[in-house]
């Protein structure tokens, strides 16, 4: 898994280089995004103030902030250290660590609910089962997650981030991929759509995914 953990570093290196920019840029995007609150309020819909969600990927924390802001329990964990200090100092009651999605430090069948707001996009299509085995393995029985990435058919390296140099990972999805490595891992789809980009946004679309687990994953991908 050497190719994976040198993919994951340079994840680590871009938005660590990038961290506060990104977080001016997209600080305030769910005042502009109706869609993404309507699916996330869905989302929040699901649990109650007992439940424990986690934010997989979350970046300098908005999207972590806004189901907080709801009165459920969320923490956050993201591979890059400066965006987890951002997370932390925008957020200073909040939960927020730094970790590695496809090996989590997180127990088995622990969390409620996990959020993965354009957080897969940075990992291969060929790692893909073993990313969403490391999900189903945390999250309880019944528990539900939110997967939203950009639609496409193209994956490899960017070398331009908000105006950075870097070497970055992007993969693109259809539908029927995101529904697949849901089902081949132990979860059933319960809600799948695709929207059109804002004006003011890349010109891709989105695909915006809710599973629940039915069983555990049977194996490591």
């Amino acid at each position: 898994m050497e190719e994976l953990k040198q993919i994951n570093e340079e994840t680590r290196e871009s938005f660590d280089l990038v961290a506060e920019k990104y977080f001016d840029s997209y600080k305030d995007e769910m005042k502009q995004k109706e869609y993404d609150r309507m699916a996330l309020d869905r989302f929040a819909g699901y649990f109650d103030s007992e439940s424990m969600i986690c934010d997989m990927g979350c970046g300098p924390g908005h999207i972590t902030r806004y189901i907080s802001d709801k009165g459920l329990k969320i923490f956050g964990i993201d591979i890059s250290e400066r965006c987890v200090e951002i997370a932390r100092r925008e957020n200073s009651r909040m939960r927020f660590d730094i970790m590695d999605m496809t090996r989590l430090d997180i127990a088995d069948e622990s969390v409620d609910g996990i959020i993965s707001f354009y957080s897969i996009i940075h990992t291969p299509k060929r790692f893909m089962n073993r990313l969403f085995y490391e999900f189903n393995r945390v999250l309880k029985k019944h528990g539900k997650i939110l997967i939203v990435v950009k639609k496409g058919d193209t994956e490899g390296y960017i070398y331009d981030l908000e105006g950075f140099k870097t070497r970055l990972y992007f993969t693109h999805f259809n539908e029927a991929e995101i529904y697949s490595y849901l089902e081949v891992n132990g979860f059933k789809v319960l809600f799948q759509e695709t929207r059109q980009p804002y004006d003011f946004e890349i010109s891709i679309e989105r695909i915006y995914t809710i599973g629940e687990k039915s069983a555990r994953a049977s194996r490591l991908g």
